[in-house]
């Protein structure tokens, strides 16, 4: 299962949220502290501290565009 390391305060979080809603994926949402210096798990798994960051198998992310850009992608919505 994806996941996604998030700030619910954050607006580019906000982003990626909704696009997964709007498509119906399933995630877990791993909610990280404000402070950088405390985003310890968001550091061992993409080398920075900045969120979001999207977790998928071996794939990470970590920017709201990028993600949103492979979501499309990697999960096409059937019409």
């Amino acid at each position: 299962m994806m996941k996604l390391y998030n700030i619910d305060g954050c607006g580019y979080c906000a982003m990626v949220r909704e696009v997964l809603a709007q498509m119906s994926l399933e995630y877990e949402k791993v909610d990280v502290p404000w402070p950088h210096h405390e985003r310890k798990e968001v550091h061992e798994v993409s080398g920075q501290t900045t969120v979001p960051v999207l977790v998928d198998g071996d794939t990470v992310l970590d920017d709201e565009y990028d993600i949103i850009d492979y979501l499309k992608k990697t999960y096409p919505v059937n019409s």
